[in-house]
């Protein structure tokens, strides 16, 4: 085992950092997390840089660099790409849902109240159920990663570190809402990137143990002939062609649909209305980069875990700064997920069912410091202890976690509910469960029938027995949904679901109506129409759209159309079924020109990601700057004070 690297507070610190950036903001913005909307999605105010870098940290869990290398590893080159391509689907299709959010929703806080306002109670706890399972699932997988590397990085014990990970998190999701949770991916994913690029040019360029494509084509070569993998073309780990792999991709695809996860949806309700499609597709492209050249670059090269394989190539310090990677993975995707379930447990949960009445006072008490639920952010965190913990016991493996089996059934219902008039209830909540049993049955049956009767944790995680499950699960989910929708059509209002929580706007704007004397002459809907134009322009929404509808397919025709030209490499790296079912096995320049596009694509990530983020807050990061200069030459000065006498509107647009 690796030696300890790191204090065992590294966790306590990094809470205090982002505690700090919290205060920073609360001092020198008009941004404050004491108020409900900026707590649970920063305002609706974000924009398309932060949020696509929020989207890349989000997706980039432990799991993400540990799997990815694993499966490279396994099968070979296609692995990081079959990886990669999984997340990367749902992201871009995730675009067309978050356009829609903003068109059908835009003031609701979670998925789950759009499916209450349209269907009613019943559909509203049956897709809680599968909302909270990808919750806990995923939440599982952070605490389970997130243990291990928290031990070897700090020598600290397992079961201590399945609670004090998120612990530590939880503090300053508390102290900061959603706004810290995204400085913090922020900051995860500005180091993520500048660590890929360590490993690739020492890999590539100055490590002593390969240093060059051609050495490490070598490697490769020699490696295949001496341990063949099974189902590539010629044993090679230099092939698109791998049965395994490819069978891994479909698994993956269906696995990573996170349609039912809100720490997705988080993101898209606290971006500007207009720029969330741009930002969802940006994020999308820009995370493809990360398993497919990390896991390229450190396991195929090493044929080790990856904190090993850093090892190998840079000493002690290589694993270190690996492990501190794993651990910014860990933190900033909990975060994610105590924000989501923060708001579940507030808007679908407390004020649901316990009190519909409840006023922003009162949700902001029930999100931080009420009575009764003041602690539910606290209380998920030693949630998610105990069941990392359990897992940890029954010797479950990340991979195992990978349960499409048992979320697949709700995504396509998921989807029709926001995106779709037509849709029908009974046929989404019979879909969804009917997929649901019938996942997990076909499941186990293919488990007994492929280990002559054996069904355990081993045996349930093969390839062929999870890919019968999710399978099922997102085909009977979909096919009965869609197929009933179409039989029996609703023709639902969206208006209905775009009332969602306006009346928090109505009274917001009669809190200020002393001030606003021309409101006083103006009709209800007027200042409700007038807030949601702030995020919402209908004509700009339908063309964003429709752009996020056709945009995955852009690449595709000019493939097509140019395939005879120097953009050849790109279509085998868009569409890598012609290498798969011609059994190519890649030479040194193929497998130059792979990786070389790899990188290319990290540049372009970086761009996205870390420098767009700042370019956009530079008014606001000048404002900070004014600020705290103030402050060092007259004490209190330099503190943003909120003008009364402004509009919303000016308000906002002051940073």
């Amino acid at each position: 085992m690796t030696a300890p690297v790191l204090p065992q507070g590294i966790g306590l610190f990094f809470s205090a950092f982002m505690v700090a950036l919290t205060w920073i903001q609360s001092r020198y913005t008009p941004y404050t997390p004491s108020n409900t909307e900026e707590f649970s999605s920063a305002s609706r105010s974000v924009k398309s840089g932060l949020i696509a870098s929020g989207i890349v940290s989000a997706w980039t869990w432990a799991a993400t660099l540990l799997q990815s290398s694993a499966v490279a590893y396994k099968y070979g080159i296609s692995g990081p790409y079959w990886y990669g391509s999984g997340a990367t689907i749902q992201v871009l299709l995730f675009a067309m849902l978050s356009a829609k959010i903003k068109m059908n929703a835009p003031q609701a806080h979670t998925w789950l109240e759009i499916v209450n306002a349209r269907w009613g109670r019943t559909s509203h706890l049956v897709f809680m159920f599968f909302g909270l399972a990808t919750n806990i699932i995923v939440s599982s997988m952070l605490a389970l990663g997130g243990a291990a590397t928290v031990t070897a990085l700090t020598g600290m014990s397992t079961v201590a570190a399945c609670f004090l990970i998120p612990l530590g998190v939880s503090i300053y999701v508390i102290v900061g809402g959603m706004r810290a949770t995204l400085l913090c991916d922020y900051t995860h994913t500005t180091v993520l990137f500048a660590i890929i690029l360590t490993f690739v040019f020492t890999v590539y360029a100055t490590s002593p143990k390969i240093g060059s494509f051609h050495k490490m084509h070598d490697l490769l070569v020699v490696a295949s002939k001496a341990t063949p993998v099974p189902g590539n073309a010629g044993g090679s780990y230099l092939t698109m062609r791998s049965k395994n792999g490819l069978i891994f991709g479909v698994i993956n695809i269906i696995g990573n649909f996170g349609i039912n996860d809100q720490a997705y949806y988080q993101r898209a309700i606290a971006s500007k209305g207009t720029t969330t499609v741009k930002a969802f597709l940006m994020g999308g492209l820009a995370w493809f980069a990360i398993p497919f050249t990390f896991a390229t670059t450190l396991d195929v090269s090493a044929g080790l875990p990856a904190p090993s394989a850093a090892a190998a190539l840079l000493g002690k310090s290589g694993a270190s700064i690996m492990l501190v990677l794993l651990f910014l993975a860990v933190t900033s995707a909990t975060s994610a997920e105590l924000i989501a379930v923060s708001s579940i447990l507030t808007y679908d949960v407390y004020k649901r069912y316990y009190n519909p009445r409840a006023t922003e006072h009162d949700i902001l008490r029930v999100s931080q410091y009420g009575r009764m639920l003041r602690f539910q952010v606290l209380a998920y965190a030693v949630f998610m202890g105990l069941a990392g913990l359990v897992f940890f016991y029954i010797g479950v493996s990340l991979g195992w976690l990978y349960m499409g089996v048992l979320l697949g059934s709700a995504v396509v219902p998921i989807a029709l509910c926001i995106t779709w008039k037509k849709a029908n209830k009974w046929g989404c909540i019979v879909g969804a469960v009917l997929g649901l049993a019938l996942a997990i049955m076909s499941w186990l049956v293919a488990t007994s029938t492929l280990n002559h009767g054996k069904i355990d944790v081993a045996t349930s995680g093969g390839d062929y027995e999870m890919l019968t499950g999710n399978l099922v699960a997102i085909a009977v989910g979909g096919i009965v949904s869609l197929g009933w929708s179409l039989y029996s059509p609703e023709n639902f209002d969206f208006e209905v679901t775009r009332r969602i929580n306006t009346d928090r706007i109505q009274e917001s704007d009669n809190d200020s109506r002393s001030v606003h004397e021309d409101d006083e002459k103006k009709s209800p809907v007027e200042p409700i129409l007038r807030e949601l134009s702030e995020y919402m322009d209908p004509i700009e929404l339908k063309k964003a759209f429709r752009f996020a509808a056709i945009a995955p397919f852009f690449c595709s025709n000019d493939v097509i159309n140019r395939s005879t030209d120097s953009q050849s490499v790109i279509s085998i790296f868009v569409f890598p079924l012609p290498l798969f079912f011609a059994s190519t096995i890649f030479g040194v320049r193929g497998l130059s020109a792979w990786v070389t596009i790899g990188i290319i694509w990290v540049f372009c990530s970086i761009l996205t990601v870390v420098f767009l983020p700042l370019i956009e807050s530079r008014e606001a990061l000048s404002q900070i700057t004014r600020g705290i200069i103030k402050d060092l030459f007259a004490p209190g000065s330099g503190k943003y004070v909120h003008h009364h006498q402004m509009t919303h509107g000016d308000e906002r647009n002051r940073v």
